[in-house]
């Protein structure tokens, strides 16, 4: 793989985790490690620069070594807000990027050609935004977003109080990039107790099929 670096990569990890009981999902452990290392392994090759949009006290992310933005807005809003901090965060940067790239930190098993994948997709179709879907189902959260959007999704998140993606995405021309199941679906996420048990299961699965 051949990154490109016009994005900028944003993980997102500013949620509640309530079906988790709260905490960080992220720094749950799935094989040994947490999922936020998985992810940082996964997605720092395939953009120019890694963001970490989480919320509280930023020194639980000290050992990353990475900057930590927190939600531009209050209140916890959902996944958005941190869309538009990246967005907001990227612009003030003076990075000359194009896009960010979004990134659930619940999902260890992300696609390691993700977002070579959807910067093609948006330069052959001329697409506003680009999502990730698998098995037939769309994974919003896993997108690339243009910097020349955040004007319109703060005015959104703020006069208009949209917080689904979905609502926001629906006025632009959205392209979806559909990646492989087998051998296991990369976008598994780690919602509840039972996901992280599934996941260190998944884990085990393809550490001995990688080993055969």
């Amino acid at each position: 793989m051949s990154p490109v670096y016009n994005s900028i990569g944003v993980l997102l990890a500013g949620g509640l985790a309530r079906r988790m009981g709260g905490g960080d999902k992220s720094l749950r452990e799935v094989g040994e490690r947490m999922i936020l290392e998985w992810v940082v392994e996964r997605s720092r090759p395939q953009v120019e620069r890694l963001l970490l949009n989480a919320n509280g006290d930023v020194t639980r992310f000290k050992h990353f070594g990475l900057p930590v933005v927190p939600d531009v807005l209050d209140g916890f809003v959902g996944p958005l807000a941190g869309v538009l901090s990246g967005l907001e965060w990227a612009i003030g940067s003076g990075c000359d990027v194009r896009w960010i790239v979004s990134f659930a930190t619940d999902a260890p098993f992300i696609p390691i050609n993700m977002v070579e994948r959807f910067e093609a997709e948006a330069v052959s179709t001329d697409s506003d935004i680009v999502c990730a879907s698998s098995g037939g189902r769309r994974h919003p959260v896993f997108a690339l977003w243009p910097v020349t959007i955040a004007e319109d999704l703060r005015k959104a998140l703020v006069y208009e109080k949209v917080r689904k993606i979905d609502r926001f995405t629906a006025n632009y021309n959205v392209q979806v990039v559909e990646f492989d199941t087998d051998p296991i679906d990369p976008f598994f996420n780690v919602n509840d107790p039972g996901n992280l048990e599934e996941a260190n299961t998944l884990y085990r699965q393809l550490k001995y099929e990688r080993a055969i």
